[in-house]
């Protein structure tokens, strides 16, 4: 991966981790089916007026939107909602790396190396060491919806892969575009399971912290984040790209234990620490394996 592709990976890991208390914050102002309808429609006006649509068939666009945008963020918003830590959110969310390598291997044939195997050894290590700590503190239904929610963002990664065999594209262009599907399924399961009362009480009592908590997650998570995610995916192989993800947990825990107290104990540095490690031998064992090799 080139240094610069290596830094934007990072920036993404950043604006990512801290999208969580933005959630949390977000959802204690707007039900959460309701504020994926608004992060959406913040993302696409009005940006979909200044950019042109990239020559992608439109069931890409669907695909994309109804995986990693509805169903990622119905599951996830819901799950914080209803009692899920954003930190340990951020971390179970994590599994998407597990479940991208396995979309990616049954549907690309993509194949894993020994070193990638290696690495997400470790950091699954990391992520129970992490995760062990919250014991009952973490509600079942929350737990489930959000593992739901990392099974439809790496179907997402894989829709992904499949627009960028449609040559090169404008990836925000295409994240703009694809940011007008979400809006009216979101709208149809807010009236849906929210309710109208709920949805006008929100909308009539919007004030400045709802607007930045949309802000935030429209134009920083969505369009930064995930333009920058895709541009990545449509460079690198999604078992290269993916084990990123599995650094957002630290600024996620970081961000839920300075923001809302969330507890961070010596096992959570220790859980970072074998997560950080699983992350580089991925990346980097089979090069340094070469140059070891290649050496006289």
């Amino acid at each position: 991966m080139r240094p610069i592709d290596l830094l934007l990976a990072l920036l993404v890991v950043v604006v990512w981790g801290l999208n969580f208390a933005v959630i949390k914050i977000g959802v204690a102002e707007v039900p959460p089916l309701l504020l994926g309808a608004l992060r959406f429609l913040l993302a696409a006006c009005p940006a979909v007026f200044l950019l042109r649509p990239p020559k992608v068939p439109w069931r890409l666009y669907l695909a994309y939107g109804m995986t990693i945008s509805v169903g990622q963020f119905a599951f996830l918003f819901s799950a914080i909602h209803l009692g899920m830590p954003s930190g340990l959110a951020s971390l179970v969310l994590q599994s998407q790396a597990f479940f991208t390598m396995l979309f990616a291997a049954l549907w690309l044939g993509e194949s894993w190396r020994r070193s990638q195997l290696a690495g997400l050894v470790l950091a699954a290590c990391g992520l129970g060491l992490i995760g062990s700590a919250h014991g009952l503190s973490m509600p079942l239904t929350g737990f489930l919806l959000t593992i739901a929610a990392a099974s439809m963002w790496a179907a997402g990664n894989i829709v992904t892969r499949a627009v960028a065999r449609c040559g090169p594209i404008n990836q925000l262009a295409f994240v703009v575009w694809a940011s007008l599907v979400p809006p009216l399924p979101f709208l149809a399961l807010s009236l849906l399971i929210e309710g109208e009362p709920a949805m006008a009480e929100a909308l009539t009592g919007f004030n400045w912290r709802s607007f930045a908590a949309v802000a935030y997650l429209a134009w920083a998570a969505t369009l930064l984040g995930y333009g920058l995610w895709t541009r990545l995916l449509s460079r690198y192989p999604a078992n290269q790209v993916a084990p990123f993800s599995l650094l957002v947990p630290v600024v996620g825990l970081t961000t839920g234990w300075l923001v809302f107290d969330e507890a961070l104990r010596p096992v959570h540095f220790a859980g970072g620490a074998l997560l950080m490690l699983g992350l580089a031998v991925n990346l980097f064992a089979t090069r340094l394996l070469a140059w070891a090799r290649a050496r006289p």
